[in-house]
């Protein structure tokens, strides 16, 4: 009878009832109907999964499955004797359920997850919770996360949206976690272990384009210019910062990125800014933020000093009238290194400098001013055929401008020749200005590359329609030579670290062996690197005597005083 139930029949449950009684009653309910039931149940359970296994896909199973352990529930209370309800439900958890986790998750669960089916995600986890197999789950789950965002990490072709899918990604298996599994810590620190692995698959790769993220994100012009939703965005991002092992690498992008922002004005926000050195400092300490926060005071003392150079009556008088300008002064050990770009300024620019540099070093004896031509940036008054236009310009560019007060047309020799700018830079100049998508300047003849042949005059036929026109996204973009430089400072600074970590390790020690060296090494530097990186280091040390092979033993190092 209970069986023809199972298989859909209607009974009748009250003369069940009635009849299990009876044998309650005469003490035979075990003997003669459980133990007897029990074995029918495993048979037919076992056989069942079998069957739905081979022709169903994992949810449907899944909800099979909460179903059967619904009706057996349901048959307990309605005619069996309680104590029938554990053993019955054992049977179904372990014939259903347990014998059958492995072609659950093998069938489906990439499904699930990669579908974001949480009903579906919820229902496993929770028959899984009830024979103790969440460990299972994990494992599968783990498999998952590293298998999707290892693609996500080594798709070249797609770095520019790697940090978007990567919070995306993330966004959705948190959801996964604690709405699906229950946000218990077995699984959130499931997902910590998959981002850790998978993120750094690639080496500094990532950590340079999460720093690349927050430049666009902080930049004027993104369009999520709401405070709060800046504020979660860069809780989201520091997640992924945490996972990352080259926080180095990070910290030399996002430095440089910082140091355009301020020093061309394109920051969105400065409180914003702040508010990101904040998470970073809670994050990694003061000794990671002092640079970066060393760029603020600098931008902050330079509005004091260029207030009291305005205020010098006696030096401002000799300025050129009709030119106003603002300087920067900085601290060389708070920037990042840029490269020293000569260039012929006009007259006007050229006194200005002078009647400033005067004014500096008289207030501050013994310092010296170098000035960063590639950082300065102008505002540029032109009358057109369509009428007076301001142009925002870099200061390589406003050079190259300015040479057509007093000509109709020019050679790129010829510019070249006045501007006194290195010819790679020049070329990139003179083309954003005449094959960019504002062209100030007409080229003869056309092309979307500089020629060194190429003949330059003014565009006769510019007509933008604003007033104020940007022409200085140039000094925004980041050249393969700056990326490059910017990974050998990584570089440079991660040796001397290492020589630094040696040294003061063997300073202490006096003697150690090598694996010893290496393991202390190791625990003492903040970024990943390879045995054989840290060997050549231990020998740039010796060479340099440092330290010194034991004579009997060159596994040995002795420190030298």
């Amino acid at each position: 009878l209970v069986e023809k139930e199972r298989m859909g029949e209607t009974v009748d449950r009250a003369r069940l009832k009635r009849l299990l009684g009876m044998f309650a009653n005469l003490g035979i309910y075990q003997e003669c109907f459980e133990k007897p039931f029990l074995e029918a149940s495993v048979t037919f359970y076992r056989a069942e999964g079998e069957r739905f296994m081979a022709q169903t896909d994992s949810p449907d199973y899944l909800k099979h499955c909460e179903a059967r352990l619904g009706e057996e529930s349901a048959r307990c209370a309605g005619y069996l004797d309680p104590g029938t309800s554990r053993p019955l439900t054992a049977v179904v958890e372990a014939n259903l359920v347990e014998k059958h986790i492995g072609g659950i998750l093998d069938k489906g669960f990439d499904k699930m997850v990669a579908g974001h089916r949480l009903d579906d995600l919820s229902r496993l986890h929770g028959l899984l919770s009830r024979v103790s197999r969440q460990e299972k789950l994990r494992v599968a789950f783990v498999a998952h996360i590293k298998k999707q965002g290892e693609a996500v990490v080594r798709d070249e072709e797609n770095d520019k949206d790697m940090v978007q899918n990567l919070l995306d990604m993330k966004a959705r298996a948190d959801s996964v976690v604690a709405e699906a599994f229950g946000g218990g810590e077995m699984f959130t620190n499931a997902l910590k272990e998959s981002f850790e692995a998978f993120i750094n698959c690639r080496q500094n790769r990532p950590a340079e384009l999460i720093a690349k993220f927050l430049d666009a994100k902080l930049r004027v012009g993104n369009k999520s210019s709401d405070e709060q939703e800046m504020e979660d965005m860069l809780d989201v991002v520091l997640t992924l910062f945490r996972y990352i092992q080259g926080k180095d690498v990070f910290e030399a992008f996002y430095k440089k990125d910082l140091a355009k922002r301020l020093l061309l004005g394109k920051s969105a926000s400065i409180d914003s800014e702040k508010s990101m050195i904040s998470r970073l400092k809670a994050e990694c300490g003061s000794q990671f933020t002092t640079k970066l926060e060393g760029m603020f005071k600098d931008v902050n003392l330079s509005r004091d000093v260029m207030r009291g150079f305005s205020a010098d009556v006696q030096r401002t008088a000799r300025v050129p009238q009709g030119v106003e300008m603002f300087v920067n002064v900085l601290t060389g050990g708070y920037w990042p290194t840029y490269a020293s770009a000569e260039v012929n300024l006009p007259r006007e620019l050229s006194v200005f400098q002078d009647v400033f540099r005067d004014y500096y070093l008289a207030k501050h004896s013994g310092r010296r001013l170098v000035w960063q031509n590639s950082l300065g940036h102008c505002v540029l008054k032109a009358t057109f055929p369509c009428g007076a236009k301001e142009l925002a310009v870099s200061l390589f560019q406003a050079v190259a401008l300015m040479l057509f007060n007093d000509a109709r047309q020019m050679s790129f020799e010829e510019i070249r020749a006045a501007t006194g700018i290195e010819d790679t830079e020049l070329r990139r100049t003179l083309q954003s200005l005449a094959c960019g998508k504002v062209r100030v300047l007409s080229k003869e003849p056309k092309g979307r590359e500089v020629d060194t042949g190429d003949i330059f005059s003014v565009n006769e036929a510019f007509n933008e329609k604003l007033y104020r026109i940007k022409v200085n996204s140039i000094q925004l973009k980041e050249t393969v030579a700056e990326n490059t430089q910017t990974h050998e400072r990584v570089f440079q600074d991660r040796q001397y670290q290492i020589d630094a970590a040696i040294v003061r390790i063997m300073k202490t020690r006096k003697t150690l062996s090598h694996q010893l060296l290496i393991g202390e090494i190791f625990n003492q530097i903040q970024f990943p690197a390879k045995p054989a990186d840290l060997k050549k280091r231990i020998e740039s040390l010796i060479d340099r005597e440092y330290l010194e092979r034991e004579r009997n033993n060159a596994q040995i190092y002795n420190y030298l005083a």
